[in-house]
């Protein structure tokens, strides 16, 4: 069978001597990487490469000044300025384990720490991209906690962190190792035009967290963020189970029966961001300061730091806001850099390394409860759907109050 013609035949045939050794290892990397042939492996690399070169040609954004010291720890450094000047010019190259961050989001609304619009996010955030691409180890990793926005005036979402997430890997050459969904159970029910008041969406109570790395096989442990076991499996190890293949498919051995020290923990993080009068936030107001409106809890960076650092790899967040990232990687003796632009918020900051040595916060293993949808088995509201699809408000139906009136 002839093959189809192309606009751009293949014709030419390159031809360069390799040893026996570069062969085999440039072979193994073509396999790690996912490639059939060492040919299709080069192109791979090769568009990697242009398709960065272009995105620096395109970027408004090269040049500004390192960032400055403002405060060192026993194993961290504070500084303020733009990261970029951190990520491009005062981190030598493949020197970082972790980038741990959480860039503004892409939201319509401005907020008053700074954020990009989603419609011009991922452009905002592509020399970032880059210089996350430079100071990263090839076997460290990039965690984005980011939250989605929706579109204005209009009960549907934007697409801009799943662009972000396509960019990195096209065009910055980054693997996504596995997605993670941060639930926060104590999330208010928002949007409320959307969710409270016409009543045609629910409530958004999740962030999207990306773990990326610039190889296929980064250095990561689940061993190393186990959660307890679950009564059910604490009843199974101690009484047993017979081993079969479940209707499912899934051929259940024996080896179920073995006691690894804790379970697996799924990629849904449900971390309640509740903290509301710690001594952050008392620092803070004693001394006039603004409190950081977009902190994350300090589990979320500690799950991450704990599954893929060990004690004196670097840690960096390039939005350090707070330096929520710094004081989880200072409590586990990781090398530490926070970065940020706004010197508010890195005095507030401080409060996190003064007085008593930072400390992870308690441990509690009580369980969030979260219920099966239509647990009220829809008898709650049988009302009409709005014809519109709820484009026009209901009308508000009158008070007993107001009905007196008349």
């Amino acid at each position: 069978m002839a093959r189809p013609k192309v606009k751009s035949p293949r014709k030419r045939l390159v031809n360069f001597r390799l040893t026996d050794t570069e062969y085999s290892e440039m072979q193994r990397s073509a396999e790690v990487a996912g490639y059939d042939s060492l040919s299709s492996y080069l192109r791979h690399l090769y568009d990697n490469h242009r398709n960065v070169s272009q995105a620096k040609e395109d970027s408004e954004i090269y040049g500004v000044a390192q960032p400055e010291i403002y405060r060192e720890t026993q194993y961290g450094e504070i500084y303020h300025g733009d990261s970029l000047g951190l990520l491009h010019a005062t981190l030598a190259p493949n020197s970082v384990d972790l980038v741990m961050t959480s860039p503004p989001f892409g939201l319509v609304r401005k907020k008053i720490y700074g954020n990009e619009d989603a419609d011009r996010y991922v452009q905002w955030f592509r020399p970032f991209a880059e210089g996350m691409q430079r100071v990263l180890k090839d076997k460290g990793s990039l965690v984005i906690d980011i939250g989605g926005a929706w579109n204005p005036r209009a009960p549907t979402r934007s697409l801009y962190h799943f662009e972000l997430l396509i960019a990195l890997c096209r065009d910055y050459g980054f693997h996504l190792c596995q997605e993670h969904y941060w639930w926060n159970p104590a999330k208010l029910p928002t949007p409320v035009e959307w969710v409270n008041v016409r009543r045609i969406r629910v409530k958004d109570a999740v962030n999207c967290v990306w773990w990326l790395s610039k190889t296929p096989w980064p250095k990561a442990s689940n061993k190393r963020i186990l959660a307890p076991y679950s009564n059910s499996m604490k009843s199974l190890l101690k009484n047993g189970y017979k081993p079969k293949l479940r209707p499912s498919g899934h051929d259940i051995s024996n080896k179920f029966e073995k006691d690894n020290g804790g379970s697996v923990p799924p990629n849904l993080l449900a971390i309640a961001n509740t903290e509301s009068n710690g001594a952050y936030q008392d620092y803070c107001r004693a001394n006039n300061l603004p409190v950081h409106p977009a902190r994350f809890p300090a589990r979320l960076p500690e799950y991450f730091i704990r599954m893929l650092t060990d004690e004196g790899d670097l840690v960096v967040d390039p939005f350090g806001g707070s330096c929520v990232t710094g004081e989880v990687a200072e409590s586990l003796r990781r090398k530490w850099i926070c970065c940020e632009l706004n010197e508010d918020y890195l005095k507030g900051a401080l409060s996190r390394f003064v007085g008593l040595k930072p400390r992870l916060s308690k441990t509690d293993n009580t369980p969030y409860q979260v219920y099966p949808p239509c647990s009220l088995n829809g008898s709650t509201d049988t009302s009409p759907f709005p014809k519109d699809g709820g484009f026009k408000r209901a009308p508000k139906k009158p008070t007993q109050k107001s009905l007196r009136l008349f």
